[in-house]
Parts: C-alpha cells; sequence; structure tokens
C-alpha cells in the first residue's frame, strides 16, 4: 500500500535546515539590534555613537524587510521554501528544490537584486 503526501525523512531534514537556519539568522539580528538599542539608551557614549547606532539600527530593519519581502517573492515563483543569508553585499540564497533551471536562476537573481540592491555577480544561488 502507497500512501501519498507522506515527508521522507530527506524531506524532514531539508525543512528542518531552513527553519534552523531562519532561526539562527533572526536571533543574529535581534542580538544585533539589541546591542545598538542598548548604545542609543545608554549615557556613556556620546550623540555621534548613538546617531551611529540609530543608522545601524534602521539599517538592520531595512535589511530584514527586504529579506521577508524577497523570500516571499521567491517561494511565490513555486518553491516550497527559500533561506536568504546577507552579508556585506552578498547573499546566498538557498531553495528548496531538486534541480533549478536557468530560468528559474534568473528569477531568483532578479528577485534578490531587486529587494536587496545586491549585483547579481555577489549572489550565490544553492538548492537543498
Amino acid at each position: 500500500m502507497m500512501i501519498h503526501g507522506t515527508t521522507t525523512n530527506s524531506d524532514t531534514n531539508s525543512d528542518q535546515y531552513f527553519s534552523a537556519t531562519r532561526l539562527e539568522r533572526e536571533t543574529m539580528y535581534s542580538q544585533m539590534l539589541e546591542t545598538y538599542q542598548k548604545m542609543v539608551d545608554s549615557n556613556e557614549i556620546t550623540n555621534d555613537q548613538k546617531a551611529i547606532a540609530i543608522q545601524e539600527i534602521n539599517n538592520i530593519t531595512t535589511i530584514k524587510n527586504a529579506i521577508m519581502i524577497a523570500e516571499n517573492l521567491i517561494k511565490n515563483k513555486n518553491f516550497q521554501d527559500v533561506v536568504i543569508l546577507v552579508s556585506n553585499n552578498h547573499a546566498s540564497v538557498i531553495v528548496k528544490a531538486s534541480s533549478l533551471n536557468a530560468e528559474q536562476i534568473a528569477q531568483i537573481q532578479n528577485i534578490v537584486c531587486r529587494e536587496l540592491g545586491i549585483q547579481s555577480e555577489n549572489i550565490n544561488i544553492s538548492q537543498k
């Protein structure tokens, strides 16, 4: 008897990878925001340092929002899951797919370029 719709062990591992990676990314951003907020609230740093901390808070918030939008747009292209990691104007995009064709890669690059402002040569796309 064959049961349809069950998840295989590799599907479960893949799902866990995407969830765990998203959680790690969100934890990192939360810790960074908390650190900068402590600087803003501190009486021990200068106004210039506070202004830099506020700018960093705004930058992190902008990146987080852009990642969320880009991930949702990529999922709307019929990918089951995706996670985007950004560092120093580079992006790693990991999609849940058995394979990627040239059109899909181009769609992902276009979304990441547009939403995150990262040049296509600085975007690494892989599947899991």
